[in-house]
């Protein structure tokens, strides 16, 4: 009952609230980043979302376009601004998925969306994550976020999944709140911590390939 019916109000409720109580942050973070990009202050990406649906998340931007010689994007860590890392470090880039919130494409809690083209690298256990919306935060999130191995998240993931509930639910946003405050478990570069996930799972084929 509460997975299919009054997780989807508390989420709508919670998301109209926090668009009207976090409006003057909205619009001052909107008009800082817009001012540091010289342009739009909005990221845009398409996302898997429940049951594999795409759609496109929202977020403020927090890095550059700055490309190298060979119009090759510069490394992640090469293009976030000095307000974009305060952005990301607050998770204040996560403000604007309220609105894919409302438009029922996200939750506040459930597994993290990540890329489309990770879809084909899935195991059948993995794939559970797109049981559920997902989230905004989630268990993963509060357990180490980019600092996790892809196993260890996925793991979490399910975990979520097949344990949803209120009291869990609560947990998590308590803690997500507390290490926002603190700053904690975010990485101005997560490429710098852990690899591509379709690159990781080819690495691990390779090595069975050549075990066998």
């Amino acid at each position: 009952m509460y997975s299919n019916f009054f997780k989807r109000c508390f989420d709508l409720t919670a998301a109209l609230v926090g668009l009207i109580l976090l409006s003057p942050i909205f619009i001052l973070v909107t008009i800082l980043l817009w001012i540091d990009f010289k342009g739009s202050p909005f990221f845009t990406q398409e996302r898997p979302g429940k049951n594999e649906r795409v759609f496109h998340i929202l977020k403020f931007k927090t890095m550059n376009d700055k490309t190298d010689k060979s119009g090759k994007l510069l490394p992640d860590n090469q293009r976030i601004t000095k307000v974009g890392a305060f952005v990301r470090k607050t998770s204040l880039d996560e403000i604007p998925q309220l609105i894919n919130i409302v438009k029922g494409d996200m939750s506040l809690v459930g597994p993290r969306p990540l890329r489309t083209y990770y879809l084909p690298f899935y195991n059948e256990v993995e794939k559970k994550r797109h049981l559920v919306r997902p989230g905004i935060t989630g268990l993963a999130q509060i357990s180490g976020r980019n600092f996790l191995t892809w196993e260890e998240r996925f793991d979490l993931d399910v975990e979520y999944v097949e344990n949803i509930g209120f009291l869990m639910d609560a947990k998590i946003l308590l803690q997500t709140f507390k290490k926002a405050l603190l700053g904690k478990d975010v990485a101005e570069d997560p490429n710098a911590f852990i690899e591509s996930f379709d690159v990781h799972r080819k690495k691990q084929l390779e090595e069975a390939v050549k075990s066998t």
